[in-house]
């Protein structure tokens, strides 16, 4: 889809379309809640992007959820299809609770937030949105800048007052500002957004080296990287570790006490990925010692993050931001195009061809096809669906 022509189409529906949607509300006398079938957002309240790609076909509603407790019964019984971000889990006991639903659409790349196994076990697709690869790549690149040149400290400064001049107060007050040229960034995960730190890290002068154990072999010939085969050797070799790797059951905690002793001393250390990754304690712990000289955290293990409780409550040259390295007006924009695109895509292809039907489903080993509606034909007349709008 081009995204262009698509926004311009959303913009236009959207001025046509004076209210979007409306939170769910009980039916009367027991009713179906809809004639057609149902798409909710499970944990957000805005669906001007997506209500105008998907009402012709759907009816869409939203939630505004941040548990399985706060999802009115009719949509576990008559949702077809559910979007959703990052701030509701779903559990394998959460799944079992949704008796129509056929696929959803994470809203986003991270999948750590949905049983994806259980999931395809009860026949729903999962899948994810692959975006936003610039947004974080820039901004991984903008915090591993404030970790060397002190940017974001010494703005405090200024703004809290202090006068810096002279050569004196400026080497007291920059004092640990780092230079880039030389020194080697080590990115742990080579996919999308790995690559494109990567690339950027190569302009502002650092050798770069990177561990993937998943990647094929010849990759760091293309791009001129440097390839280690160990975690341990990464760490060994890096003056900065940045993360970009997915958070599942063999990765959490992936820095810890033993792996922060196998930091090279003073070492900066960036997260963009997903607060699991690192044990919280443990990098309190580095940072008060010093261990670790300064790290910048856009995902944090418990979001939203409060800086009054939890193990990095007071921890010093630390920078944290609130998940928001994904966004810019475009990524948005086209992140959640894309998503109501996938479950368009789920909507008109017949049900039997989920998930073979969809360009991002993350679950198809998992997925059992014998699960069916309890009235398979009531859901494919609902579905409207025919050969000439179908999407590939």
């Amino acid at each position: 889809m081009n995204s262009n022509n698509t926004s311009k189409k959303v913009k236009q529906e959207m001025k046509r379309t004076p209210a979007a949607t409306v939170r769910i509300q009980p039916p009367q006398n027991g009713t179906s809640l809809h004639s057609k079938p149902l798409v909710a957002l499970l944990d957000g309240r805005d669906c001007s992007i997506e209500m105008p790609l998907l009402k012709d076909i759907a009816t869409v509603a939203f939630c505004d959820a941040t548990s399985i407790s706060e999802i009115h019964e009719k949509v576990l019984d008559e949702a077809v299809g559910a979007l959703m971000w990052h701030t509701i889990t779903l559990t394998k006991e959460d799944l079992e609770r949704f008796k129509s639903l056929k696929v959803i659409v994470r809203i986003g790349s991270g999948i750590d937030n949905v049983d994806i196994k259980a999931a395809g076990n009860l026949g729903i697709a999962v899948c994810n949105v692959p975006f936003g690869i610039e947004e974080v790549a820039d901004t991984t690149m903008c915090l591993i800048l404030n970790l060397y040149r002190r940017t974001y400290w010494l703005a405090n400064m200024v703004q809290q007052g202090k006068r810096l001049q002279g050569p004196e107060q400026i080497r007291e007050a920059a004092a640990g500002c780092a230079r880039i040229r030389g020194d080697t960034l080590g990115i742990i995960g080579l996919g999308r957004i790995g690559t494109a730190v990567a690339l950027r890290a190569k302009a502002f002068g650092f050798s770069v080296v990177f561990y993937d154990p998943y990647l094929a072999d010849g990759v760091e010939n293309s791009l001129g990287l440097t390839r280690v085969y160990s975690l341990q050797d990464l760490l060994f070799q890096s003056d900065c570790v940045s993360l970009h790797c997915s958070l599942n059951e063999h990765n959490r905690h992936l820095i810890n006490a033993e792996t922060v002793k196998q930091m090279r001393p003073g070492a900066f250390l960036v997260n963009t990925a997903r607060g699991g990754l690192i044990d919280e304690v443990a990098l309190a712990a580095a940072l008060r010692d010093g261990r670790i000289r300064t790290a910048a955290l856009d995902v944090q293990e418990h979001e939203p993050f409060n800086p009054n409780v939890g193990p990095l409550k007071d921890a010093p040259n630390l920078i944290v931001t609130p998940h928001s390295g994904w966004f810019s007006d475009a990524s948005s924009a086209e992140l959640r195009e894309m998503a109501a695109s996938e479950i368009r895509r789920a909507l008109v292809n017949p049900p039997e061809t989920i998930p073979d039907s969809l360009r991002n489903c993350v679950n198809k080993e998992f997925f059992n096809g014998n699960r069916y509606l309890a009235d398979p034909a009531a859901y494919l007349a609902g579905m409207a669906w025919n050969n000439s709008d179908r999407e590939d």
